[in-house]
């Protein structure tokens, strides 16, 4: 692995020997070097180092003004101060402020040696448990999404992609899919994830205050205006602002908008100037807006500014092979809500949530595990308790119960033939167009059909 180490010093003769010291005594170290503090400040903009070795006593900025701008450009730079000697206060001082050890001129070789190997180590450390903390912190942004499906980890990976650049996102999808999760979370995983993350309901506000929800206004700018208010983009500077329901904005307000993303500044309602904001936009529609284009109830121009990136969330009809994996999580985290022990759902019951078509998505289930939680009298959860006509054999001979875990594999498995057969059937027994239907891999079809039995030719007389 190669070291980058940066020296700066205002003597040329000290920056050369310095240089040919270390290249001569370190294997796999790459050097650059400054004669003074603003061009190593401007070093350090353009590349990464792991180590750098300043002089303390400089012209213009010296090496303790210079440590504190390098340490708020990258902290986890390991700077090594270098003095003259006698003036071991000022070194002590560097430390105190930052810096990792200091070192005296003329200098000990073997010491200078010694001390930049340490410091290229600790910053390796410190640069490998930083990575370490990043991808942990990245999975347990991810905690609040449930599934493992082919098409929710096509999701996970747009939301790694995307969420460490600043590109305009549009997420798509219909209500209940966890559009709102989504734009957390990519807020969450990017640079800007300690500032502000704003969500504004846009149909939640009325359109006569809408824009000044967003933009602000200054004092005397309408009636009752008593004074100045900021508005969601200033408040979001820095950081995220999530649109929510973009579609339902009126056509005014969307010509700011286009304005605010395209030239970064918003002009608050009274104020002769605009401000400039640095601010993320992220949106999301549950509605078609092509179609609201189409009909001039949405500027073209603004639509395409915001699909930069489409994130579009797949309904939970496209991945019921999560659907066990959510049912199990809502169960546990409603128990514990309502403080309810552990229930279990009837396998009649747990048939229909697999075969249901859940129009509310992800919500609709949600809510339905917590209304059959509070309502159910005993341990295990039956149809009528959450208002749903019973099916099947009737209720007395469905107390007669196998054990949860048998009944729930009972249930899966002709969950599975039934679903695998429907998508053959509708495939006319073409096994891949079958899975492309279904939202899983081909493989993952082909063990299905293998565990239960069936085979692609029984099909093959279908529709094509």
């Amino acid at each position: 692995m190669t070291t980058r180490i940066l020296i700066v010093d205002d003597e040329l003769k000290m920056l050369a020997m310095l240089q040919r010291t270390i290249a001569g005594e370190l294997p796999n170290v790459e050097i650059e070097t400054a004669s003074s503090g603003e061009e190593a400040l401007e070093q350090v903009a353009h590349h990464s180092f792991d180590v750098a070795l300043v002089d303390i006593r400089m012209p213009t900025m010296d090496g303790l003004c210079l440590l504190e701008r390098l340490k708020e450009r990258d902290r986890m730079l390991t700077v090594i101060m270098m003095t003259a000697f006698g003036a071991v206060d000022v070194a002590v001082a560097a430390i105190k402020k930052g810096a990792y050890d200091f070192i005296t001129k003329p200098f000990d070789r073997d010491a200078l040696v010694l001390l930049i190997q340490k410091a290229a180590e600790r910053g390796r450390l410190l640069r490998e448990n930083l990575d370490l903390r990043e991808r942990i912190a990245d999975t347990e942004r991810f905690e609040n999404f449930i599934g493992t499906s082919a098409r929710m980890q096509k999701i996970y990976e747009t939301i790694q992609m995307i969420s460490r650049t600043d590109v305009t996102v549009l997420i798509t999808g219909e209500s209940g899919t966890g559009k709102n999760l989504a734009a957390m979370a990519i807020h969450a995983m990017s640079p800007r994830c300690r500032k502000p993350f704003v969500r504004v309901n846009c149909p939640a506000i009325p359109e006569q205050i809408l824009e000044s929800e967003l933009f602000g206004y200054r004092k005397g700018a309408f009636t009752h205006a008593s004074q100045d208010k900021k508005g969601m983009f200033q408040a979001a500077d820095g950081g995220t602002i999530y649109l929510d329901e973009i579609g339902d904005i009126s056509l005014p307000v969307q010509t700011k908008l286009l304005l605010a993303i395209e030239d970064k500044e918003i002009k608050p309602l009274g104020d002769p100037k605009n401000l400039v904001v640095d601010v993320r936009v992220i949106a999301s529609t549950n509605c078609d807006l092509k179609v609201k284009v189409g009909a001039r109830q949405f500027r073209e121009d603004l639509y395409y500014r915001l699909n930069v990136v489409n994130l579009k969330m797949p309904p939970l009809r496209e991945r019921r092979e999560d659907l066990p994996l959510l049912i199990d999580h809502f169960l546990s985290e409603s128990c514990r809500l309502y403080q309810r022990p552990k229930k279990q759902f009837a396998p009649q019951l747990m048939q229909r949530f697999l075969s249901h078509p859940w129009e509310g998505n992800v919500r609709e289930l949600e809510n339905v595990i917590k209304r059959a939680v509070v309502m159910a009298p005993g341990d295990t959860v039956y149809a009528e308790d959450i208002g749903w006509t019973p099916s099947g054999p009737t209720l007395p001979a469905a107390r007669g119960l196998a054990p949860y875990k048998e009944a729930k594999k009972q249930v899966l498995a002709a969950f599975d033939r039934d679903y695998a057969s429907q998508a053959l059937q509708a495939s006319g027994g073409n096994v891949t167009q079958a899975a492309q239907m279904a939202g899983i891999e081909r493989q993952s079809l082909q063990q299905i059909m293998k565990r239960c039995g069936i085979k692609s030719d029984e099909f093959r007389n279908g529709p094509s």
